[in-house]
This record gives structure tokens, C-alpha cells and sequence, in this order.
């Protein structure tokens, strides 16, 4: 999906109004936060924190690795 938007201004910042179907394909609405980070290609917005994205990729690893003991710790 391809979609153009305009920078507003909006009190003494600006703005940038976001297509219904942008916000459909990031699962977001109003009153929900947006993640802005730089990748390789450019700027990256997502509705999920790329932070806590990684953290929970390092803990199912942990997961896979260690689970006869977690097994045995959860008795």
C-alpha cells in the first residue's frame, strides 16, 4: 500500500493526518500510540514497540532453549 500525506499544522507543531485504511493496516485509532523509528530504507511507523518486540523474541528463544526446567520449575 502506497498512501500520500500532508503535514498540517496544528497549533504551534504539525501534524500529519493519517488515511482510514493506514490505520486499519496498523490495527490503530484514534487514541492509540504509534512507534516512529529510522531503518535502513527510511522511517518506520508501526503500533507495536520495536523495543518490547525484541525483548519478547530474546525471552521465546529462552523459552525453547530452557523449558525442561521451566517445566520442572513450574511444578
Amino acid at each position: 500500500m502506497n498512501a500520500t500525506v500532508k503535514i498540517t499544522k496544528i497549533g504551534n507543531s504539525a501534524g500529519v493526518v493519517l488515511p482510514k485504511e493506514l490505520l486499519a493496516k496498523l490495527r490503530a485509532g484514534v487514541g492509540d500510540t504509534l512507534y516512529v523509528s529510522e531503518s535502513p530504507d527510511g522511517i518506520r511507523i508501526t503500533a507495536t514497540n520495536p523495543e518490547f518486540e525484541v525483548k519478547m523474541a530474546m525471552a521465546e528463544r529462552i523459552m525453547r532453549q530452557d523449558r525442561d526446567i521451566l517445566r520442572v520449575l513450574a511444578k
